[in-house]
């Protein structure tokens, strides 16, 4: 009898068992690895501790994430690749500035530890791979594509024209000098308002932190010159 076909369009799993398994125990590594960053942080992060909860051998373990770093790197390009396609899909969508920055909110609220991880205090000891800081730079790329469709470029200030000699940051983007401010004005307040409100700061003050957070982005609003 002659095999049949899969039907036009269907999707089929091309993956091994044993492909599939070696996922299966990667995503389960990840899961245990941020259980214990939400427990002890990134620096203490173990893989042998890992293992032990997972019924393996360290060794065992280490066949599926050579180091410590290699799983550190990994859970950082998760949440880096996470946060930049939210954040240009809210772009694409219509999102201004200030709605980027709402939408990154909302993002760090979900898993603040996978916030603190890409913008918390560095883990000691750990150096990201380049690919990461490409990663990081698309969220950056958004914003000034935000700010430069926000507002017509308005006077450079002193400090945007020193932006102008120190550009690195802007992986290339033709940005100038005003919307190269906006957009790392709008990155700075963002965060600073975000990582207090996420470190509990705020717990004990009485006020909600989501209006302090739109007040501020609003100040910064104001400080643009009005669309002709």
């Amino acid at each position: 009898m002659a095999r049949t076909s899969a039907k036009p369009g269907a999707k089929t799993d091309a993956k091994t068992p044993r492909e599939r398994y070696r996922t299966q125990v990667r995503t389960e590594v990840k899961e245990r690895a941020w259980e214990q960053i939400a427990t002890a942080g990134a620096s203490a992060l173990s893989l042998n501790a890992i293992a032990k909860q997972m019924g393996m051998s360290g060794p065992a373990l280490y066949r599926y994430f050579a180091s410590r770093d290699a799983l550190i790197t990994e859970l950082i390009r998760d949440a880096y690749r996470s946060l930049a396609d939210t954040v240009r899909a809210a772009f694409t969508d219509g999102a201004d500035l200030a709605g980027l920055a709402h939408v990154v909110r909302a993002w760090a609220l979900v898993d603040p530890q996978r916030y603190f991880l890409i913008y918390g205090t560095p883990v000691p000891g750990y150096h990201a791979p380049e690919d990461i800081t490409g990663i990081s730079n698309e969220i950056m790329t958004t914003l000034l594509d935000a700010s430069t469709a926000l507002a017509p470029d308005s006077a450079a200030s002193p400090f945007a024209a020193h932006l102008e000699d120190h550009r690195d940051w802007a992986a290339g983007h033709p940005a100038q000098g005003a919307a190269l401010h906006r957009a790392l004005s709008f990155w700075t307040r963002m965060h600073g308002v975000l990582s207090l409100e996420l470190s509990g700061h705020f717990s004990a003050m009485g006020f909600d932190p989501a209006l302090l957070f739109a007040a501020e982005l609003d100040d910064l609003l104001d400080d643009l010159p009005a669309k002709p």
